[in-house]
């Protein structure tokens, strides 16, 4: 059976969570976690929270998937060693320092690979199967039929996503957010830039095509093919922002359908708690027109009526369903939203009513229009039912207890559950009876009484006879096994001393290049006709990109599948897509085979100092690596096309098209596989930085909208620069310096 995996922002959904039939749960600590505005568990708090859980058999992994830097590592590790010491089942990891740490110091501690690492293929799989990981956790974007090969073809256990928000970009592969607003989703500081409205810009007919939520996707929902999905290990459900209510509707609906109890209409219970509408995703091949919802990108509730007319000053509401005082409506009126909380509703007599299926009244100052239509947002009712599913017990534990004991002795209970096994003998020796003696059914009745405990009476060995013991010596005798049982069952993980670990050093010379990136045929020309040192066209493998053709010479990869594919057939550059940001990861991707590593678009100059710092300490001399210092830097990168919403679909190849809002313009650059990359306006500009980045080896230029002559000219500029030209090119209006001189949250 598919293990369930529920979110938990705090205690409350945590216990939301296991009293509705999780199986495991997903949960941040103040750092290192990808959600950091959720409430988030302190050390203290974590201990609760897996006593909770291990006594109910439910497992707890501990989310440290962001990008770490160099000054954090001490911290990061000092957190791992106590999240092992305190028996947490495994960590959701995307830095490969984090990763190394846990698989080198802790086998107990099941690495898992977070969605941010990008695996969506059978070669990144392999990879880090290969390095020691216990789970991969795969892209949103992969379908249910790679999912199987991939289950066939490694072996190892696999984790998707089945309900709850969508990211429009690659896990992994936004940089939408730290750019505008150096708040990284990589560091799990996402202000949800793709939650916006956008305008999107036919440029070459200067043609707007209109202003939406463009980038905002439905809510993935495939409660429909919970069957099939059964073929992955971990089912799990997005949500650690969401409250209490949300996680226990959503594991209770799954949970049902888990186990083949769902019943008539349990479904619709989806759209009772937040939703932004849903998509049964790519995961089972919903059409890209149809996976965003470009109207609201909120909690959208589900159609409850119409306002169907108006007199003496109330709104009349015709209802497909029913509504009770205190529920939350949604009114759309001419594509505004107003909200309105139903402390008073009326009948048609103007009586105040609690609650009707067919006609209310309501009094409300703004100005409705007849046919406007009404949703509800926040049922009452059904989250009051809710509340009553939790804090209790999913299920109980079965105890098996024998009695031993006769008159002048001690009497000895001995328990067993699952496995465990428990004794306790009494201080005291047992009264002969004088008249009646306490029987078996006496001591059935009192030690049945576990309703408080985890577990459920299963049988009854009784070896006593003709003595008394008050009800109330059995009652203490009931709790203290019950106390026993509990300690047995949350025995703690023995202390592992860990070992010196010795590793091969790896250093290179330094030297100075200049290497170009070319999207265009007539970008490739340019670098190539003034002799750059590395160019890259035809032979880069993006991230998240699963064909891998043969090539001669060096390859660059975007991703981990890529290094698989490569390594003993090329020599392999790694991309900055890899997120590398410590001096730890650089070491472990040369480890793989790496011959040169580019570096994030998310680190600073104080950063990349500590980074090469730490590894010459390390190794006694310096990594090989890139660094983008000129162009347009990515913002995010889709499987969506925005252009197909607005039937643009093909029209990529005619046209130009940008995204904009209040802050500026972002290109959008269109795939030959219909993936998308949306880039920055603004560009990227550190050529007048130069003499401030110490050991880097390759500077290089990213183009991608550029033509033939402005091609030429940037990568002139740069030579002009490598050979000592102190003038300026950086334009404040036209450029930026991305986190350069400043540190990302």
């Amino acid at each position: 059976m598919s293990e369930l995996l529920a979110p938990a922002g705090n205690m409350e959904a945590l216990i939301a969570a296991v009293s509705n039939g999780a199986d495991a749960i997903y949960l941040g600590m103040n750092r290192f976690g990808a959600r950091a505005y959720a409430n988030n568990f302190s050390l203290d708090e974590l201990k609760e929270a897996l006593n909770y859980c291990h006594l109910r058999g439910v497992k707890i992994y501990v989310t440290m998937n962001t990008i770490v830097f160099d000054s954090e590592l001490k911290d990061a590790y000092s957190q791992i060693d106590e999240l092992y010491k305190i028996g947490v089942d495994g960590l959701i990891i995307q830095d490969l320092a984090i990763f190394s740490y846990v698989v080198e110091n802790y086998p107990l501690l099941e690495a898992h690979t977070s969605t941010q690492m990008g695996i969506d293929d059978i070669e990144g799989a392999l990879l880090l199967k290969e390095m020691g990981a216990k789970r991969i956790v795969l892209s949103r974007e992969v379908s249910i039929e790679k999912i199987k090969e991939i289950k066939k073809m490694t072996k190892i256990p696999l984790e998707v996503f089945v309900h709850g928000a969508l990211c429009v970009s690659y896990s992994g592969g936004c940089y939408m957010s730290g750019l505008i607003g150096y708040r990284s989703g990589n560091r799990g500081r996402c202000v949800g830039s793709c939650r916006k409205p956008y305008e999107l810009i036919n440029v070459t007919e200067n043609k707007s095509l209109g202003t939406s939520y463009i980038l905002s996707m439905k809510d993935l929902k495939t409660l429909d093919h919970i069957n099939e999905l059964k073929v992955a290990d971990s089912l799990k459900i997005e949500g650690r922002m969401k409250e209490p209510v949300y996680v226990a509707n959503i594991i209770k609906t799954y949970r049902d359908a888990l186990d083949g109890k769902i019943s008539k209409g349990e479904e619709f219970n989806l759209y009772k708690t937040f939703n932004r509408t849903f998509t049964k995703g790519y995961i089972f091949g919903e059409d890209k027109k149809n996976i965003t919802n470009i109207d609201k990108p909120n909690n959208y509730g589900y159609l409850i009526g119409y306002v169907s007319g108006k007199r003496n000053g109330y709104y009349e509401i015709t209802l497909s369903m029913k509504v009770h005082q205190g529920d939350i409506i949604r009114i759309d009126h001419m594509g505004e939203d107003i909200n309105l909380s139903l402390t008073k509703i009326y009948d048609a007599n103007e009586n105040l009513i609690k609650e009707s299926d067919k006609k209310i009244y309501i009094k409300i100052q703004e100005k409705l229009f007849t046919s406007d239509k009404v949703y509800k947002t926040k049922d009452t009712k059904f989250q009051e039912e809710l509340l009553k599913s939790y804090p209790k017990e999913f299920k109980r534990f079965p105890l098996h207890i024998t009695l031993y004991g006769s008159p002048n002795e001690a009497l000895t209970i001995l328990a067993e559950c699952e496995g465990k096994n428990v004794s306790y003998t009494t201080d005291y020796t047992l009264d002969k009876a004088e008249n009646k003696p306490t029987d078996y059914n006496t001591f059935l009745k009192q030690l049945s009484k576990l309703n408080d405990s985890i577990y459920s009476l299963a049988s009854l060995e009784f070896n006593v006879s003709n003595v008394f013991l008050p009800v109330s010596k059995i009652n203490d005798l009931r709790r203290i096994i019950v106390n026993l049982m509990n300690e047995e069952r949350l025995t703690k993980r023995a202390p592992i001393i860990k070992k010196e670990i010795s590793y091969d050093r790896i250093i290179f010379e330094e030297t100075k290049k200049i290497s170009v990136f070319c999207t265009t045929k007539e970008q490739y020309q340019a670098a190539k006709e003034l002799g750059v040192d590395i160019i890259y066209y035809d032979n880069f493998i993006r991230r998240n990109e699963v064909t891998y053709k043969e090539y001669n010479g060096e390859v660059l990869v975007g991703g981990y599948g890529g290094i698989y594919a490569y390594r003993g057939k090329n020599e392999i550059a790694s991309d900055y897509t890899m997120n590398v940001v410590n001096y730890k990861s650089v070491y472990m991707l040369h480890k793989l085979g790496i011959n040169r590593i580019c570096l994030s678009l998310e680190i600073n100059k104080g950063q990349i100092d500590d980074l090469t710092r730490d590894y010459y300490n390390a190794f006694s001399g310096y990594p090989n690596l890139e660094m983008i210092v000129y162009g347009h830097a990515l913002m995010m990168f889709t499987h969506y096309c925005p252009l197909k919403v607005y039937n643009q679909c093909g029209k990529c190849r005619e046209n130009k098209y940008v995204l904009k809002d209040e802050f500026g313009t972002f290109p959008i650059e269109n795939h030959k596989d219909c993936t998308t990359s949306i880039l920055n306006g603004k560009i990227l500009n550190l050529m007048d930085d130069l003499t401030s980045i110490s050991h880097v080896n390759v500077y290089r230029i990213q183009l991608t909208i550029e033509d033939y002559n402005e091609s030429k000219n940037i990568i002139n500029t740069l030579k002009k620069k490598l050979n000592g030209d102190l003038s300026k090119t950086f334009n404040k209006d036209l450029h930026t310096r991305g986190h350069f001189n400043k540190e990302i949250l």
